[in-house]
């Protein structure tokens, strides 16, 4: 096979996904921006060949790596990124392309529009909040007024994360968005405007075959929200756990079957509700809030690995060189658990202080790329461990605060 695989140098380990196809026997050609000489040297070695453009946004110059390619290797099989930024061109190149794997530009499109996804999640019997499209004060303001009161959450109709989103308290709110976002604002990119929900952010993560069936899951919880991390400048700190609620399991099949998702690795994002909430569910129960038809960001694989004994690139790369999973755990399952620090902020215990505490479940720590420190924090430790309980621990040690008491 003739994988292409676009950027495999940023998010950091992505160039395991294009060792563990080397691993299968397919080749694994690669196209980034950045010159070969300063790729690391495990990134070279994952690839059989390496295409250097000057911009991965220029779609020519990308188009003219993939020409060349076929050229050299005949043509492509697969093309791929996992990374939501690349999605929609991903999808151009395979229809320009004509490769018949992998999701064409209508696809990812209707994946990624928040409005396209509300019906999808009706169909497959997922509760999701109310919506509606960002338009004048006055048809907003009846939304809201269904909704019973304000809070209510406001974020572009198509985006990635946190990026873009907002809480809207009052009218002042609606105003400022309006002017700012609205059909006649200053910057009109099209928002919604949604049903603010309570709740723990969870994931429900998977590799699925050319049939939507499930080869590999996973479950990851995240408090706080996302956008709270972002614009409340709070520190991250997120798990990947050792088993999978059933419920969760159960929704996160039903919403790939009716948004048709296969051959992927998905991350959908559902709320567990804090409190009952009227035409929702009850608390403890899961709503739907987005789909992401690519892993989660940045080291999370790692994240899976060291919770499930497994690897999740090896996994990814069997589905797509044999559509079926070849790759077994090899060893226990445990909590890995990821807790950030800001550099603007302060902290009651040095970097020698957290290594002497934890450092036998410490796996991973260092510095965060710029591009991913506003909702990853600016450093990282990574620890695996077998109780919730010593999780909770070790986040509340790393991030305590200078002038904060020990609740250690």
């Amino acid at each position: 096979m003739n994988v292409v695989f676009v950027s495999p140098q940023f998010p950091s380990v992505y160039w395991q996904f294009c060792a563990a196809l080397r691993r299968n026997g397919a080749h694994a050609l690669g196209i980034g921006d950045t010159p070969w000489e300063a790729l690391a040297e495990e990134v070279r070695a994952s690839l059989d060949e390496y295409y250097l453009v000057s911009d991965l946004a220029d779609y020519d110059q990308v188009y003219r790596a993939v020409a060349y390619f076929s050229y050299r290797w005949g043509k492509p099989d697969w093309i791929e990124s996992n990374n939501e930024h690349w999605l929609a061109q991903d999808a151009r190149l395979r229809e320009d392309f004509n490769v018949s794997r992998g999701p064409r530009p209508a696809d990812v499109a209707r994946w990624q529009s928040k409005r396209a996804q509300k019906p999808l999640y009706a169909a497959a019997g997922v509760p999701a909040p109310r919506q509606t499209c960002l338009t004048t004060f006055d048809e907003t303001r009846w939304f809201i007024g269904e909704m019973g009161h304000y809070p209510v959450f406001a974020k572009p109709e198509v985006g990635v994360g946190a990026a873009g989103t907002r809480l809207l308290r009052n009218d002042a709110d609606l105003r400022a968005l309006l002017a700012e976002h609205g059909p006649d604002g200053s910057d009109p990119v099209p928002y919604v405007v949604e049903q603010y929900v309570e709740g723990d952010i969870c994931s429900w993560d998977a590799i699925l075959d050319s049939r939507g069936e499930v080869l590999f899951e996973n479950q990851e919880e995240f408090p706080p929200s996302m956008s709270d991390v972002v614009y409340g400048g709070l520190d991250l700190a997120y798990r990947s756990c050792p088993e999978v609620d059933p419920e969760l399991s159960r929704l996160g099949r039903a919403t790939v079957r009716s948004f048709g998702l296969v051959s992927r690795f998905v991350h959908l994002e559902f709320f567990r509700l804090a409190r009952d909430h009227p035409g929702l569910g009850a608390a403890g129960s899961y709503v739907g809030l987005e789909v992401n038809v690519r892993p989660p960001g940045g080291t999370t694989p790692e994240m899976m690995n060291y919770a499930h004994s497994t690897n999740v690139y090896q996994v990814w790369a069997d589905m797509v060189c044999f559509d079926e999973r070849r790759t077994e755990p090899d060893g226990t399952d445990a909590f890995c658990v990821y807790a950030s620090r800001r550099d603007a902020h302060a902290y009651a215990h040095s970097h020698e202080e957290v290594m002497a505490r934890f450092g036998d479940a410490v796996v991973s720590c260092g510095r965060v790329p710029d591009a991913l420190s506003d909702d990853m924090g600016n450093f990282q430790y990574t620890a695996r461990v077998e109780t919730p309980e010593r999780a909770e621990r070790f986040v509340a040690f790393v991030q305590e605060r200078e002038r904060e008491d020990d609740e250690d």
